[in-house]
C-alpha cells in the first residue's frame, strides 16, 4: 500500500470525508527534509494499511490545500480525524514521534 496522492481536487473526499484518520504529508520535490520523511511515510501507508489514510500533497502543484490549512514550511504533517484537523507536526521527526500522534488519533 502506498500513500494517497492528494490534490486541490481530491482532497474533500480522501480527507475530509474519510471514515478513518487520515495523516497528509505536505512536501515537495526540492524539500531535502521532506526526502528524509518520505520513507517514513510510505512505511506508514503499510502499517497502517485499513486502520488509517496515508496521503501526500505536493505543495507546487497543490498550492489552495496548503494555503487553506496555513502550511507555510515543509514537511508539515497534519492528521485529521472525522473530517477535522487534529494534529499537526512540522519539520522532519523522528518516525516514533509522528506515530505516537496518529495512534492518538486512532
Amino acid at each position: 500500500m502506498k500513500p494517497i496522492t492528494l490534490t486541490d481536487d481530491n482532497f474533500e473526499v480522501e480527507v475530509t470525508n474519510s471514515d478513518k484518520p487520515v495523516l497528509v504529508d505536505f512536501w515537495a520535490a526540492w524539500c531535502g527534509p521532506c526526502r528524509m520523511i518520505a520513507p517514513i511515510v510510505e512505511e506508514l501507508a503499510v502499517e497502517y494499511d485499513g486502520k488509517a489514510k496515508i496521503g501526500k500533497v505536493d505543495v507546487d502543484e497543490n498550492q489552495q490545500i496548503a494555503i487553506k490549512f496555513g502550511v507555510r514550511s515543509i514537511p508539515t504533517l497534519l492528521i485529521f480525524k472525522d473530517g477535522k484537523l487534529k494534529d499537526t507536526i512540522i519539520g522532519a521527526v523522528p518516525k516514533s514521534q509522528i506515530v505516537a500522534k496518529l495512534i492518538a488519533a486512532l
